[in-house]
């Protein structure tokens, strides 16, 4: 007993050593990434192709998420708002939530849990193959062929869907508050723009591009350090989702709170 309680002290410093390795590798990967970005001609072509396929697996499940949460959250505070009797405000705050949170969070989910499990399973299959090693031989740095395109792709792609969340929230909320509620138009659209200013748009786009940098990041680090065998890009596909959303969470706090600083919200 008294052995087994002296090796557990050993065990935690051992998996938080691991775990600051394995956060220094993926730091070394987005900065070894981006290092060669002037180099256009060496990847323009990977980033189309990944652009293409990032928008085309995102594009669809990005709307019939985000019509759903923005009906939700209008439903949810329309109904809070009536009991006040301030119905007028459900716009302000629901294109609040969905412009300063929700966009640049499900933009990011969605591209890490749709494009970069199969950015993952990619790099995983040519880890496997030893394709990254042959690149190595002859030359070739593999993570300026790959995942430098593959960073640029993620950010411009999220930043694109929180956009497009945005305006599929906006929709819904409008549909379920206006329509099925009895808010005036005017009422709803004049009180979208009363808690909002210019730069929590700037902030909202700044997330999404950053999350996007993240979910790239980790998901090439994961598929290019994955072990071997089938086994192995599975759960470098469940880690790289996982250490996604946790860092993405973390990032978009501390983003937050440095924003509220120097801008404080309006009322």
């Amino acid at each position: 007993m008294a052995l087994s309680l002296n090796k557990a002290p050993d065990l935690a410093r051992r998996r938080v050593g691991r775990a600051l390795d394995e956060t220094g590798l993926l730091c070394v990967t987005l900065l070894e990434g981006l290092r060669r970005t002037w180099d256009l001609r060496q990847w323009w072509g990977e980033f189309v192709e990944q652009c293409w396929f990032l928008a085309r697996v995102t594009s669809v499940p990005v709307m019939l998420i985000a019509v759903p949460l923005g009906a939700t959250i209008s439903l949810q505070v329309g109904d809070i708002a009536r009991q006040l009797g301030a119905q007028s405000g459900t716009g302000a705050l629901l294109t609040a939530a969905m412009i300063q949170q929700v966009a640049p969070l499900a933009a990011a989910l969605l591209v890490s849990g749709v494009g970069g499990s199969a950015i993952t399973a990619d790099m995983g299959a040519r880890n496997i193959r030893d394709e990254l090693a042959a690149m190595e031989v002859m030359g070739i740095n593999p993570i300026h062929r790959l995942v430098t395109p593959r960073l640029w792709a993620a950010s411009m792609v999220s930043g694109l869907l929180c956009s497009v969340v945005i305006l599929a929230g906006v929709i819904g909320g409008y549909y379920f508050n206006v329509i099925q509620q009895g808010v005036s138009p005017g009422a709803f659209f004049d009180g979208a723009t009363t808690l909002l200013q210019f730069s929590d748009l700037m902030i909202t786009l700044f997330k999404a591009w950053v999350f996007g940098f993240i979910a790239a990041a980790v998901a090439c680090y994961m598929g290019m350090n994955c072990d071997y065998g089938p086994v192995g890009v599975g759960r470098a596909v469940n880690r790289a989702v996982v250490v996604t959303s946790i860092v993405v969470f973390a990032t978009n706090y501390i983003l937050t709170m440095i924003y509220q600083v120097l801008f404080p919200p309006r009322f």
